[in-house]
């Protein structure tokens, strides 16, 4: 059997994929080894993934941003999934999990696999509600079989919520809203129908040696998460994450890399408190959370009040973002909306590792900024963590080329501009001192995801076209219809 990342870590030898993530965030390879070795950071990498071009995911590393894609029964196509995952890799998701729950699951995996530079993740208990008549229909060996299978497909980690136990339900009965997880549901249903242990729970050790045959990482969910401000915190959520410690420690004696998931609604003074009890619990296992949304209140705006969540948790020591999209509690996101969220949680990341001082994280900041000062307008553009959207909307007022050197844009206009005012007053004979700063991100230290442009990944190994139904096309042509 092939090892895992994880039992080389512990053996002392270096890997390809752990040089590879040194090389991406400028760490040295034994401080890799060490993170991974000691479970504090993991490295998705199954070994039938061919496309994969590494990545890792640990609180001594950059931040890491997940999108969600995936079909329903009445949404998306195979075109349209394909499509999604190119836009979420062009605008700097470094993992991608393939939640759809439609027609097609196996086409539709494989080839988010084969056409993907970054990890993909699953949640099979998804596949295993469709192939069942009703949860309660769902037995053990199904649900061991569907996880083989993703396995053998190159899925690199799965969300599997071993946690939700069955003395534990009774605890979600005093919530507002109360469990919200799609597979957390799931399984409170089969356990309630069957009157039996949660099967993910009971199978655990099997599953264990699954991923470790393969080099699948676990992310361990959360099916009790809060599903609103009332039931953050609560004792269905910290039970549960008692049982994800054990669970972790369970996955590491098999040699199996370990991330956590966390809550999904949390007031902003409570997100702290929230990550640093699961550091404790869980042994610096990394942790994975989806926002957390720090309000309630706006439905269509859902990116916003969860990147806010989402900056103050990687500040305090999350370890990978899962991305909120504008459409979220609200429909299925469409290539529009993976842009929107994307944008935000890369700028939550950002300012994160900003604010921990993760070394060279400022400089695109700084380069950015000394653009601005310069009217370098084109090179605004470049710098930009959305280059495409930056120009659209200077140029939707300015479009001429001439514009591109004017010491204004539309805001303030030729008179009203602060810079311009600072700049001549600079220039002339006066007590001020001209500026003069360049930084050169040639030979900054930042990690790739903090440097300019996002969505930098090893795509060699990936088909150029692809063919859906006879007809043949390049995602790239459709990531910004």
């Amino acid at each position: 059997m092939a090892r895992t990342q994880l039992q080389h870590a512990k053996s002392g030898k270096i890997t390809a994929a752990m040089r590879r993530v040194a090389e991406r965030e400028n760490r040295k390879p034994e401080f890799v080894r060490k993170q991974v070795a000691d479970g504090q950071a993991v490295i998705p990498n199954n070994n039938a993934h061919e496309s994969l071009d590494p990545m890792i995911i640990g609180k001594e590393f950059s931040t890491k941003v997940n999108a969600n894609i995936g079909n329903s029964d009445t949404t998306s196509t195979l075109q349209g999934e394909l499509q999604k995952l190119h836009t979420a890799v062009h605008y700097g998701a470094d993992t991608v999990m393939d939640l759809s729950t439609g027609d097609d699951l196996d086409e539709i995996r494989e080839a988010n696999v084969e056409h993907s530079p970054v990890p993909i993740g699953t949640v099979p208990i998804y596949e295993a509600i469709k192939q069942a008549e009703s949860p309660a229909d769902i037995t053990h060996e199904l649900l061991l079989d569907i996880i083989e299978k993703q396995a053998e497909q190159g899925v690199d980690y799965m969300t599997i919520h071993a946690g939700v136990l069955m003395e534990h339900l009774p605890l979600t009965d005093g919530r507002k809203t109360g469990i919200v997880s799609r597979g957390g549901s799931i399984l409170a249903q089969w356990i309630e129908e069957n009157g039996m242990q949660n099967p993910l729970y009971t199978k655990f050790e099997e599953i264990c040696d699954i991923f470790a045959e393969h080099d699948v990482t676990f992310s361990l969910g959360d099916g009790f998460r809060p599903g609103c401000l009332a039931d953050a915190s609560d004792e269905a959520q910290f039970a549960e994450l008692e049982t994800l410690g054990e669970l972790t420690r369970t996955a590491w004696e098999h040699g199996v890399q370990v991330m956590v998931e966390g809550p999904g609604h949390v007031p902003m003074d409570e997100i702290e408190d929230n990550v640093e009890r699961q550091q404790e619990v869980c042994d610096g296992a990394p942790f994975y959370v989806l926002g957390p949304l720090v309000t309630d209140v706006a439905p269509g705006y859902d990116h916003i009040t969860s990147a806010i969540g989402a900056t103050e948790a990687a500040r305090a020591g999350a370890a990978m973002l899962c991305y909120v999209t504008p459409k979220e509690h609200l429909g299925l996101p469409d290539k529009d909306d993976v842009r929107d969220g994307l944008a935000a949680y890369r700028i939550a990341a950002h300012a994160a590792d900003v604010a921990t001082g993760l070394p060279g994280a400022r400089d695109w900041d700084d380069a950015l900024s000394e653009a601005r000062y310069e009217f370098d307008w084109r090179r605004q553009f470049e710098l930009a963590l959305d280059s495409e959207r930056a120009q659209a909307y200077h140029d939707q007022t300015l479009p001429g080329d001439n514009y591109k050197d004017a010491r204004f844009c539309s805001m303030c206009g030729v008179e009203f501009c602060s810079m311009r005012i600072d700049q001549d007053a600079r220039n002339a004979d006066g007590e001020m001192s001209a500026i003069d700063d360049e930084t050169d991100l040639s030979v900054s230290v930042a990690a790739d995801v903090n440097l300019p442009p996002v969505g930098t990944h090893d795509t060699s190994r990936i088909p150029e076209k692809i063919e859906i139904d006879g007809v043949t096309f390049t995602p790239e042509s459709h990531a910004d219809d």
